[in-house]
């Protein structure tokens, strides 16, 4: 969000569903798209089938490659040096687009003053991918009548996530791949309303509709709204607020719907900080590893017990109908939030999530021509400025919300640790097809059952030279400390490399992740730790 807001001035995705069907060209980098999102990742094969050509970027061997036309299988943590090779050829080649980038865009004579320094050839050393490859996926993107990117992530979890992202939306820019149909710059979501979240101001730095809290005009509005002075100046992130826990300078948390004993990096830090509080709540369906550090739980209702809307990835906001009564005490979760602070003296007299969302809907230019009569007959992706507006399928046809697209000069950074003697492999996180998150609910599930524990994938050889065989069990040891887990043996990870998920407590492999933090976004570099691996 951070980087797309910076080059376009929004952080959504561009585009639709719809647009992976009309696309004559997907370049997917850093997202195991099948597993972690299944629906996306069928558009995406079905997109194949029908003609579309499709470049895969990934260190690991995912089931996409084999549908790919060129697989891209850099070395982990070697994005940005790669996004600029495939730059340096396409303004090399004479290939990018000269009218888009002089009408529509800014910045971009510093921009290729630096990509000048990545040619294939150099790159190819450092991220393991051959100068010819490189060529070849440039000129696809180049020449292609209409492309997306698509990216997860296996781009944003670094210490330089942001610059990875900008360094995506400056390949748009450059070839004019973006505001049309079946072409744009596309973030997937993680879960099925980041997207709602992050639009109704779940974040630190805006209110809804992505109105900063620092803007005098947005705060006075949203102040006089609310009867109340609002902070002028923004918040901490998730990160900060537990190294704030940790100091002394947080005394209390309220954690609603998510699990960081499990999701965060370096975990035990994380432990740590939540028994330093001096007061948690945490409001959630069940009783998680996080809330059993609560001083008090509050039962919140799931997804079939309450009204709503969700908006999911495609920025297409869906109403969600309450199916069964509320379980035992649980309660929606704008009900528990307006009796909480009704007892604190500031009385949310809502009756109903409509009354919310309509009092959201007035103060968010957005979603202003969203209601629910309109939803009742059919989604609608924002902006809808107006009741008569259709809503937008795609985003920045005329020109970008920021006015002229930024290119921004990406230089190579790297992780922040290396493989070395002591830790030689590289250890990568990621997702399973069959559970979701930290396990909350798909562990609840026949779901779960498909997969009950996790393994480490490893290749062949690393494991010859371990003398590992399936199934053995071993120790993941990084600086951070250690977790045991058994080993699966498979070319989907290349040598040197490891791969698990994050789902299972059993083998909560985020206790040994790295939290180092991208400077502008604070996202923590989980795809990247030096590990070494012990046969127990």
């Amino acid at each position: 969000m951070a980087g797309l807001a910076a080059a376009f001035g929004s952080g959504a995705m561009t585009n639709s569903f719809e647009d992976i069907m009309e696309t004559d060209l997907i370049v997917l980098i850093g997202s195991n798209t099948t597993e972690s999102h299944p629906v996306a990742g069928y558009k995406i094969k079905q997109a194949v089938k029908k003609g579309a050509k499709l470049i895969v970027i990934d260190p690991r061997n995912i089931e996409l490659a084999s549908y790919a036309d060129l697989h891209l299988q850099l070395k982990p943590g070697t994005n940005l040096p790669l996004l600029n090779a495939l730059a340096h050829v396409i303004i090399e080649e004479g290939l990018y687009n000269e009218e888009f980038i002089r009408e529509r865009t800014e910045g971009f004579d510093s921009y290729k003053e630096t990509v000048k320094d990545y040619s294939p050839e150099a790159v190819a050393e450092i991220c393991g991918v051959p100068a010819e490859k490189i060529r070849e996926a440039a000129r696809m993107y180049a020449k292609a009548s209409r492309a997306m990117l698509l990216y997860t992530m296996g781009i944003t979890q670094f210490s330089f996530g942001t610059y990875g992202v900008l360094a995506v939306a400056n390949l748009a820019m450059l070839t004019g791949h973006i505001g049309k149909d079946g072409a744009g710059v596309n973030p997937l979501r993680g879960q099925n309303n980041v997207q709602g979240a992050c639009d109704m101001g779940g974040l630190p730095n805006v209110f809804t509709g992505y109105q900063r809290v620092d803007d005098p005009k947005a705060n006075e509005k949203f102040s006089k709204a609310w009867g109340v002075k609002l902070p002028e100046k923004p918040g901490l992130t998730l990160g900060e607020m537990f190294d704030g826990a940790l100091s002394g300078k947080i005394k209390a948390m309220y954690i609603m719907g998510e699990n960081p004993v499990l999701s965060d990096p370096d975990a035990r830090h994380i432990e740590h900080a939540l028994e330093k509080l001096d007061f948690l709540v945490v409001q959630d369906i069940f009783l998680t590893e996080t809330a059993k550090y609560a001083d008090v739980v509050l039962p919140a209702a799931t997804f079939a017990e309450k009204d709503g809307t969700f908006t999911n990835t495609e920025r297409r906001v869906q109403r969600v109908r309450k199916a069964i009564p509320c379980v035992g005490e649980s309660k929606p979760d704008w009900e528990i939030i307006s009796l909480v602070a009704a007892k604190m003296g500031y009385p949310m007299n809502y009756q109903s999530a409509e009354e919310i969302f309509e009092e959201m809907r007035s103060l968010t230019p957005s979603y202003a021509g969203i209601t629910y009569e309109r939803l009742e007959k059919k989604s609608l992706q924002w902006p809808c400025p107006a009741p008569d507006h259709p809503g937008t399928k795609f985003l920045h046809s005329d020109k970008f919300v920021r006015g002229k697209g930024l290119f921004h000069p990406i230089p190579f950074r790297e992780p922040e640790e290396k493989p070395d003697h002591e830790y030689p492999f590289t250890l990568i996180t990621g997702r399973r097809l069959y559970h979701y998150h930290t396990g909350t609910m798909s562990r609840r599930s026949m779901m779960g059952e498909h997969v009950p524990e996790d393994h480490l994938e490893i290749n062949p050889e690393d494991a010859r030279t371990l003398k590992l065989s399936d199934g053995d069990r071993v120790r993941v040891t990084t600086r951070r400390g250690n977790v045991e887990i058994k080993v699966a043996i498979t070319d989907k990870v290349p040598v040197g490399t490891v791969f698990t998920s994050f789902h299972f407590f059993e083998s909560p492999v985020n206790q040994v992740t790295n939290p180092a933090r991208d400077p502008m976004a604070k996202t923590p570099e989980l795809k990247f730790s030096a590990a070494k691996i012990e046969k127990i």
